[in-house]
């Protein structure tokens, strides 16, 4: 049994016991997360495909903890201008775990 939900902007398609990443999300660690913004749900050969969301659609997670991406370098240049910027940004996610799929 799988589901494709929302967070963040992006969509994710997850299984129960699958701990994943997402955007950051104000919660402890411990802490049990409601996805309600279900868009499809598979078990087997049934598939319930919203439009746009599912009816009763719910996935449930825990989040496991708060951590940081990798380090993604920015480099601003002008040339022939002696003008060279260096800047570094590591991004914030959550990391949650699959505890149940509901349709």
């Amino acid at each position: 049994m799988y589901a494709v939900f929302e967070a963040g902007g992006k969509q994710h398609r997850v299984e129960v016991d699958e701990v994943l990443r997402v955007e950051k999300i104000e919660a402890e660690v411990g802490a049990t997360i409601d996805f309600d913004k279900v868009l499809m749900v598979a078990d087997g050969d049934a598939i319930e495909i919203g439009a746009p969301l599912v009816a009763g659609g719910l996935v449930k997670a825990e989040v496991v903890g708060q951590v940081r991406g990798d380090k993604i370098r920015i480099l601003k240049f002008k040339r022939r201008k002696h003008h060279m910027k260096r800047m570094g940004h590591r991004q914030w996610y959550t990391e949650v775990k699959i505890t149940s799929i509901a349709k």
